[in-house]
């Protein structure tokens, strides 16, 4: 007699791994001294690489004072492309930026991510770096009721 509560069992350990795999790519702003979440919602390098280096910015300010800084950037509408596999400036950036700084976060809007899918006919692929969010906007209002400062280059 095969065990029924084999299957249920199984898909339940696969949820419970790939919320693991998951959260490793959410950053903690637990213990942060300080908190900021950088808004993106052009399709325009020049904003793209200015809210980076607003990002790296202040981490190198805190760090300077010994002190620590959970960061999120979010994007969305236009300023979705910033994350997107196929038309990011600063995909390698991204890359590199998300090894070299502890408890950052790159959070791309549902929302346009699910009307970009539509209009191409296809899923819109995100950066490896990315997580998805049911809305930017509302991840930034989210943020900033949790203490987040809030910046828009």
């Amino acid at each position: 007699m095969k065990n029924r509560n084999a299957l249920p069992a199984a898909a339940l350990a696969m949820i419970v791994a790939c919320g693991l795999l998951l959260s490793g790519l959410v950053a903690s702003d637990e213990g942060a001294d300080h908190k900021v979440a950088i808004h993106v919602d052009e399709n325009d390098p020049k904003r793209m690489n200015m809210a980076l280096n607003n990002v790296a910015n202040i981490k190198k300010y805190y760090d300077s004072i010994g002190e620590t800084v959970a960061i999120e950037l979010v994007a969305y509408g236009p300023g979705l492309h910033m994350m997107r596999e196929d038309t990011s400036p600063v995909k390698e950036r991204i890359a590199v930026m998300s090894l070299e700084i502890e408890n950052l976060t790159f959070s791309a809007c549902g929302n346009t991510h699910s009307n970009m899918s539509k209009k191409a006919g296809k899923e819109i692929t995100l950066l490896d770096e990315v997580s998805l969010v049911p809305s930017g906007v509302v991840q930034l209002v989210s943020l900033q009721e949790k203490g987040y400062a809030y910046v828009r280059p």
